[in-house]
């Protein structure tokens, strides 16, 4: 017996062998999931048990100081204004590590020490030296684990595109780790993102749109842009007619997404359909959910001082990190925050690092310190990772009254889900020059970071994209609980 307008090919794509029984499959093993107890790894990506469910991962755009941050460097007061050559540590130059590109003057071998621009003092019982710059993160120094030997590939602010992929600049052509945790993971929210970004990201001279991109990983797994107004988050969270009703877009919605999973059937392997598909079902979701999530004005007078929403200098910040607290409870499963993001980025401090950094710290220290507390108070940071990064650090040199780029040595750290606080990994040598003790390039915080949420970065690759062993990185198992 035939049945009437149904075509083996339809029969077949309803019933799971096509994009329209996968959706539903996915749906409906992904609400199997949440109702069971025990965890169990995604679908044909062999995993370890996860620690961390989200992600916040916080990005300072230009270059912070590692010396005068989290890697603290007294000797550069007690030599400042000699020349290296005059140091006991003239050996360190002659000492460099080709694999950064250390041998180019310009960039992080300005001969002439220059003291620190700032206090430093340590905190919690791991006896953290934090620069004063950022006082607030370190009273929470019991509670992250300081990478101190990072390095990177590129010495310019295309780095800020090899700290998000992992590889360099001219190749544009390679996802996030925020497209990668998504694309293994998924969310536990249908009403919002996935993968959400927050704040001014990186300018196109670095990265662009790249830097929260998911490239082959297709556009459903890229970054989802929000302004933190209710009223006007994103240009599609409303009608363009005012005059439309709920229901009626509801009607309408419903018939274009029939149309385009007919559509589907007949091109089952049309990333950019399906990602219309979700786009338009998500679109009208978050016409309430994106608008509840970002009230933050519903939140407690204390929650609101502890992220420094009272004060002019913090407040910017401080609501896109109250918004990311609010975006991982509610099942978001990579939020990207930037800092001073356009063009190089406002940390690129060539003149006057103690005046640009002064007043850039003041905009991020309150409010991050606020977000690991309030994460902590609602044991949240017990499956939430947040990881606090930036390109490359600032040379120990000096160039005139700022730093050069440094990708020889420079810090980051890392807390929450899977992470073991009070820790300092690896080390730069005594000036800031090169990391020179359990060196870790940029990737490994990207295979940690994977780890932590059960995925392995090799068991998530693409047939036919080819990857390096570099582009995957190595667990820091020194900084695991």
């Amino acid at each position: 017996m035939r049945c009437q307008g149904i075509t083996r090919r339809s029969f077949l794509a309803d019933t799971g062998m096509g994009f329209t029984g996968l959706a539903l499959g996915a749906m409906l093993a992904r609400d199997r999931a949440r109702a069971e107890s025990i965890w169990t790894p995604p679908s044909g990506f062999p995993a370890v048990r996860p620690k961390a469910k989200s992600v916040i991962w916080i990005f300072l755009c230009g270059g912070v100081s590692h010396v005068e941050s989290f890697d603290v460097k007294p000797e550069l007061d007690k030599y400042a204004g000699k020349s290296i050559a005059e140091t006991p540590y003239a050996g360190v130059l002659a000492t460099e590590h080709k694999d950064v590109g250390g041998g180019n003057p310009a960039h992080g071998n300005r001969k002439t020490i220059m003291g620190l621009q700032t206090g430093h003092r340590r905190y919690g019982e791991c006896g953290l030296d934090v620069g004063d710059w950022f006082r607030n993160i370190g009273t929470c120094a019991d509670d992250i684990a300081v990478v101190r030997s990072l390095w990177t590939i590129h010495n310019d602010h295309g780095a800020q595109l090899t700290w998000q992929t992992g590889r360099h600049p001219r190749e544009l052509d390679h996802p996030t780790l925020g497209a990668w945790a998504c694309y293994g993971l998924g969310s536990v929210n249908e009403n919002l993102p996935e993968y959400v970004v927050l704040g001014a990201p990186t300018g196109d001279c670095c990265g662009g749109t790249a830097t929260y991109g998911a490239s082959y990983l297709g556009p459903e797994n890229g970054g989802v842009r929000l302004g933190t107004d209710p009223a006007n988050p994103l240009p599609f969270i409303k009608p363009s007619d005012p005059t439309v009703t709920r229901e009626e877009q509801e009607s309408s919605l419903g018939l274009l997404g029939r149309l385009n999973r007919l559509a589907g059937i007949d091109y089952p392997d049309d990333a950019n359909l399906r990602a219309r598909i979700k786009s338009y079902e998500l679109a009208f979701q978050m016409q309430s959910s994106v608008p509840e999530t970002l009230r933050i004005e519903r939140e407690p007078e204390h929650v609101r001082r502890m992220y420094g929403l009272e004060s002019d200098s913090t407040r910017a910040f401080g609501t896109q990190c109250l918004v990311a607290r609010r975006l991982v409870e509610r099942g978001v499963r990579f939020v990207q925050v930037f800092h001073g993001g356009g063009g190089g980025g406002e940390w690129d401090a060539h003149a006057d690092i103690k005046a640009n950094h002064t007043k850039l710290s003041e905009q991020v220290d309150l409010p991050v310190a606020g977000l690991l507390r309030d994460l902590k108070q609602r044991g949240l940071l017990d499956d939430t990772l947040v990881v606090f990064g930036t390109e490359f650090g600032r040379s120990p040199g000096a160039e005139g009254t700022g730093r050069d780029h440094h990708p020889q040595g420079f810090s980051a750290w890392l807390a929450g889900g899977g992470i073991r606080g009070g820790v300092q990994h690896g080390a730069t040598d005594e000036l800031g020059f090169h990391a020179v003790r359990d060196r870790s390039y940029v990737t490994d915080i990207h295979a940690t970071a994977l780890h932590c949420l059960g995925l392995d970065s090799r068991a998530l690759e693409i047939p036919g994209r080819k990857r390096l062993d570099l582009d995957h990185g190595s667990v820091i198992r020194g900084i695991l609980a």
